[in-house]
């Protein structure tokens, strides 16, 4: 399983959202490529990035802040060209638009399915109510999801321990690939070399 550390892009600056609202932004690093090498320096082989801007807007924002992350770290980015991941974000079990500012009728449930056969990569769902809170993650809602379909699904809002890390890891038989996490590494509620040394454990133990 992947720990991605998350680092989300509003005005050109690494921040954090509570709950999905962007009047609640807290700025972490006002230089994202800064950000990017400490989080590859911790040993992360992945980042998960979001332009927040981009979502409201429905256009890219930040691209000139995802260039020079590009050029700040030798973490994949390019490696699998055409490979998409399908982003499914729910409030309440209901797939939220519009940069989360609109929920849908839609249950998350409900689009995973309709989406089986389109072949992406993975699944990103993400608990909007969990998301930035450091109240825990949404593990029962992660699990009924990635038990509903085949595609692999990466866990994402309110992963804020390591016991969170290993609830995912309890489950991730059934198709979870990986976890993203971000305030938590931020203020570090979430030891970069504590979690990877978890996963590493169970990826050693597993081979």
């Amino acid at each position: 399983m992947i720990l991605f550390p998350a680092i989300d892009l509003k005005d050109g600056q690494a921040v954090r959202l509570l709950r999905g609202e962007m009047a609640s932004a807290t700025v972490f690093n006002d230089d994202p490529a800064a950000q990017a090498r400490s989080f590859a320096a911790a040993g992360f082989r992945w980042l998960h990035l979001v332009d927040l801007n981009g979502a409201f807007e429905g256009r890219p924002v930040n691209a000139g802040a995802v260039e020079a992350i590009l050029k700040a770290v030798d973490i994949p980015a390019r490696a699998f060209p055409g490979r998409v991941v399908l982003g499914i974000d729910a409030r309440g079990g209901r797939v939220a638009v519009e940069g989360w500012a609109e929920v849908s009728e839609i249950a998350a449930l409900d689009l995973a399915r309709r989406f089986e056969d389109a072949g992406a990569a993975a699944i990103v769902y993400t608990d909007i109510d969990r998301d930035g809170a450091l109240q825990g993650a949404n593990v029962e809602a992660t699990r009924a999801l990635a038990e509903a379909v085949d595609t692999p699904v990466i866990a994402s809002g309110g992963v804020a321990s390591l016991d969170d890390l290993a609830a995912f890891l309890a489950i991730a038989e059934v198709g979870i690939e990986g976890v993203i996490s971000g305030r938590a590494l931020y203020d570090g509620r979430l030891d970069p070399a504590s979690a990877l040394a978890l996963l590493a454990g169970q990826t050693s133990g597993a081979a």
